[in-house]
C-alpha cells in the first residue's frame, strides 16, 4: 500500500494547482478525463462555477475549527477526485478550507482517479469507483489509518431512495443531490470527516 500511496503522491497536485488544472483545461475545452467527452466538460464547467462559489462562502463551524487546532497527529490527506465530478466539486473547497484550519496538521494533496487505478482500486465503494474519496495518511509513520467518501450519509440516503422509486440516477436526482449540498453548507461532511479524526486520535 505504501508504493501506491507514495506512486499517487508523485502524481499529486495541492488544491490551488488543482483548481488551476481545471481552469487550464476548460480554456481548451477539456476536463480532466482520460476519455474526454462533451458531457464530462459540461460538468467540469458547472463544478468550477460551483467550487468558485464555495471557495468564497463555505464556512467551517467554529466548532469544527477548534476540533482542527487542538489535533494531536499530523495527517496527510490524499484525495481521489476528477473534475467532472460533482460531488467532487462540493466537498474539496470543505476539504481544503478544513486543512486551512488545521494549524498545518493536516495537508492536502489531490489525485486524479483515472491516472491512480491502483489506488483507486483500494478504496472501492460497493465496488465501484465513487469519488471522492479521501485517504487519511498518518504522517509520522506513512500508515493510512482512515478513509471517507464519496458523500455524506443525507447524500447517500437522498441517492438511495430515489434510485428505489426511479430505478436509476437521472438529471433530476443530480439536481436534488446539488439541492441538498446547497441546503447543508457543507456541514455534514464537516461533521462526518471530524468524527473520522477523532477516532484516529
Amino acid at each position: 500500500m505504501k508504493t501506491v500511496v507514495a506512486q499517487a503522491l508523485f502524481k499529486s497536485y495541492s488544491y490551488l494547482e488543482y483548481r488551476k488544472l481545471m481552469a487550464d483545461l476548460l480554456k481548451e475545452g477539456k476536463s480532466t478525463a482520460v476519455e474526454q467527452t462533451e458531457e464530462r466538460t459540461h460538468y467540469s464547467e458547472l463544478n468550477e462555477t460551483r467550487m468558485h462559489r464555495l471557495d468564497k462562502t463555505m464556512k467551517i463551524t467554529e466548532a469544527n475549527c477548534t476540533k482542527l487546532k487542538t489535533l494531536k497527529k499530523n495527517y496527510l490527506w490524499l484525495v481521489l477526485t476528477e473534475s467532472w465530478c460533482g460531488d467532487a466539486a462540493q466537498i474539496l473547497p470543505i476539504l481544503n478550507k478544513m486543512a486551512l484550519e488545521s494549524d498545518q496538521k493536516i495537508e492536502l494533496k489531490l489525485v486524479l482517479r483515472d491516472e491512480n487505478e491502483d489506488l483507486m482500486n483500494h478504496f472501492l465503494t460497493n465496488k465501484g469507483k465513487a469519488i471522492p474519496k479521501l485517504i487519511s495518511i498518518d504522517k509520522a509513520t506513512g500508515a493510512v489509518v482512515g478513509n471517507w467518501g464519496p458523500r455524506p450519509q443525507g447524500a447517500i440516503d437522498l441517492i438511495e431512495s430515489y434510485k428505489e422509486k426511479f430505478g436509476a440516477i437521472d438529471e433530476t436526482a443530480k439536481t436534488e443531490l446539488q439541492l441538498w449540498y446547497l441546503h447543508d453548507k457543507g456541514v455534514s461532511t464537516q461533521n462526518e470527516i471530524i468524527q473520522l479524526l477523532q477516532s484516529l486520535e
